[in-house]
């Protein structure tokens, strides 16, 4: 039996108890080889004591995330801003386009490692925005990439067929070139919402403000404490399947909501 031949119901329990059985696998050798086998704390704390360090430091770690939440969330919603902006004058003006490609290239490489501690440097120990910034960098490269791309799926003769109408160019965006675009747009954001949020983790590794999750993690290895350093990863774990899946969900929504020009 296939998850084709199964009732829809049962299929959507089948998607929801299929992971979580895989995942109390998955914690149950964990916790095996740590208590039985004698894994070392050093190597593989074992998810009783992650679980003791979630609880134990639960205020620190809620903290923690709204910092780095919101770093993440301010990074996305500019770098969509600016890359559907610069997407739209893409397909509109060819110059643009040709402009704007060595530069998304360019973006779409560089090494977070390297930017972080020259952004932290330029804007002070005591400002987020360096980190807000490499979210924003980090967004817009599959935003931009995605909205391009669906841009350039409206057919001509459907712009033809407007301009024959006496539609403005105004009108055939909103009416035509926009509704198609739709898909592609959300699809850049959902996968650009992760990015956001390993982004902003990775700078706060290097300098800036202490209180991110990231730094967390690295102040809680550096020393030995590392069930605690572990607890604080469940924490950004969590927060970037909480983007992901709100992006998600907001996809769906509109895209059920909102008649588009085609599907993907």
């Amino acid at each position: 039996m296939t998850l084709a031949t199964l009732s829809p119901r049962a299929e959507t329990t089948v998607r929801i108890v299929a992971p979580v059985t895989v995942g109390l696998l998955v914690l149950g050798v964990w916790q095996f080889l740590v208590t039985v086998v004698g894994v070392s704390d050093y190597l593989l704390p074992s998810p009783a004591s992650i679980v003791e360090e979630l609880v134990a430091f639960w205020p620190s770690i809620v903290s923690a995330t709204v910092i780095t939440g919101t770093n993440a969330l301010i990074g996305l919603v500019v770098g969509t801003v600016l890359g559907v902006g610069l997407a739209a004058l893409a397909a509109r003006w060819r110059a643009v386009d040709d402009m704007s490609a060595p530069i998304v290239a360019a973006l779409a490489v560089i090494p977070i490692v390297a930017l972080a501690p020259v952004l932290n440097s330029m804007f002070g120990a005591d400002s987020q925005f360096g980190r807000q910034a490499i979210a924003a960098l980090a967004s817009f490269v599959p935003v931009f990439i995605n909205t391009l791309r669906g841009f350039r799926q409206t057919l001509p003769v459907h712009r033809d067929l407007m301009r024959a109408y006496a539609a403005s160019g105004g009108q055939v965006f909103r009416t035509v070139t926009l509704p198609t675009a739709l898909p592609f747009v959300l699809t850049g954001i959902r996968i650009a919402s992760s990015l956001a949020v390993i982004s902003a983790l990775v700078a706060e590794y290097f300098g800036g403000p202490r209180g991110g999750l990231g730094g967390l993690i690295s102040t809680s290895a550096a020393s030995s404490a590392y069930a605690r350093a572990w607890a604080y990863v469940v924490a950004s774990i969590a927060l970037g399947l909480l983007f992901y899946l709100v992006t998600l969900g907001i996809e769906r929504l509109v895209l059920r909501r909102i008649p588009t020009g085609g599907a993907r």
